[in-house]
């Protein structure tokens, strides 16, 4: 981008550029987790669209040279609003697809676009993607917990906890037969009788 100045996008590759930041945006598996879960809100598709007119107004009323790292900003700031950090690389990685997506339009090479038409939206993955912590008291906390729960099946019982005989209790000789183990909560585990 020589000259310092903000390479214009032409007027009739505005809807194209718009459908393009839609494009790359809905292939973000990390922003597609946190709309899915709206651990933004329930507006948190809003949001996303909000940042889709951000990202276009950003390159198209820019007067100044376009820098990769303030694109990047926006992003990051946008996933924060969805309380999603994202870890994994992907911020500069839809930074820069945007990025070369632009220089393309403006020179009318719309190439990438028609490539993200035509391709497969990917599954969404789960990743190096962690919800914000927030301060907010509501009944996802225990949702978590419980799912927490539920993932400990597979953990490996401390020798002490185990029964020295599996005969001895024929509760968990039943449940080692047909593969499934019963998961008490950690409030009745010292009640049990």
């Amino acid at each position: 981008m020589e000259g310092g100045g903000n390479r214009l996008l032409p007027a009739h590759a505005f809807p194209l550029f718009q459908e393009g930041i839609g494009l790359v945006l809905s292939r973000w598996s990390a922003l597609q987790l946190a709309v899915e879960n709206e651990w933004g809100g329930r507006d948190s598709r809003r949001k996303v669209e909000l940042l889709c007119a951000e990202i276009f107004t950003w390159f198209t009323q820019n007067k100044e040279q376009l820098y990769i790292d303030d694109l990047e900003i926006i992003l990051d700031e946008a996933m924060l609003s969805l309380s999603t950090q994202v870890d994994d690389g992907s911020i500069e990685e839809v930074a820069e697809k945007l990025i070369i997506m632009h220089e393309e339009c403006v020179d009318g090479n719309f190439s990438s676009i028609e490539r993200l038409r035509q391709s497969p939206r990917p599954q969404v993955a789960h990743a190096h993607v962690n919800q914000a912590e927030s301060d907010d008291d509501d009944d996802d906390d225990v949702e978590e917990d419980v799912n927490r729960n539920d993932m400990m099946v597979d953990a490996v019982q401390p020798a002490q906890s185990r029964p020295a005989n599996p005969q001895l209790n024929p509760e968990a000789t039943a449940e080692a037969e047909d593969g499934w183990v019963q998961v008490t909560s950690r409030r009745n585990r010292g009640t049990r009788n």
